[in-house]
């Protein structure tokens, strides 16, 4: 049973961590089941919030306005969690977005991590529900803002430490407790380039388009594609 480790929790834009971005950023420092140090932070992804997104969270773009560079939170963050184990709900997913930020910015990242959402499907009833609120409904914790990223990290570390001690009756504990490396496959990107910009907003002024583009982000790739999506529907 590892007593050292840090909980992480990100609120992000979207679920794709090649085209979304870290909205807010939780993390706890645990030593022998104490807290021993946070962060948390609000991030400015230089985009607008989708609305779904504000409902969920309650994180709204005014919010984030004033909030920390993108590049200097995520920075921050791996400096906090760096030689730690990592514990999370779903954790891959959180580390999908550093993993991408990481490689676009030539930062080594490797982790590993115990995930709260695996052992809870080895050691909890299989009818029980497995989503953070349901976890903390049925170990009795309290949540005081769901979908803020410091509190979702803190109802994780207690959902953890009580997952342990489920564990300790289980005959090889020391396997489903024993931190796995974390995997996820990015590709560096690349900002878009002046060329691209100039002619999607040529190609969207020519043809009346309105959706939302986060320019301040856009991506080669993702220039490529949003072109392509245009061409599809409107002709060349």
């Amino acid at each position: 049973m590892i007593n050292e480790y840090v909980v992480l929790d990100l609120e992000m834009t979207g679920l794709s961590a090649k085209t979304d971005q870290i909205i807010e950023i939780g993390a706890v420092k645990i030593k022998d089941g104490q807290v021993i140090d946070t962060m948390e932070c609000l991030v400015n992804p230089n985009c607008k919030i989708p609305s779904r997104v504000v409902e969920l969270t309650g994180i709204t773009d005014e919010m984030v306005k004033t909030g920390v560079d993108k590049d200097e939170a995520v920075e921050a963050l791996l400096d906090f969690i760096e030689g730690q184990i990592l514990v999370g709900q779903n954790i891959n997913f959180d580390y999908s977005f550093l993993k991408q930020w990481a490689v676009n910015h030539k930062r080594p990242l490797e982790a590993k991590a115990c995930d709260t959402l695996k052992l809870a499907r080895v050691l909890l009833p299989p009818e029980q529900p497995k989503k953070l609120e349901s976890l903390c409904l049925y170990f009795g914790i309290t949540r005081a803002r769901e979908h803020r990223a410091l509190d979702d990290a803190m109802e994780t570390w207690q959902i953890f430490e009580k997952l342990k001690v489920l564990g300790m009756e289980l005959e090889n504990r020391e396997t489903y407790f024993e931190p796995k490396p974390l995997t996820y496959r990015a590709k560096k990107q690349s900002p878009a380039t002046p060329r691209q910009v100039q002619r999607l907003k040529e190609y969207r002024e020519n043809h009346h388009i309105e959706d939302e583009i986060n320019w301040e982000n856009l991506t080669k790739s993702e220039a490529s594609r949003i072109m392509d999506k245009y061409i599809l529907v409107h002709g060349r």
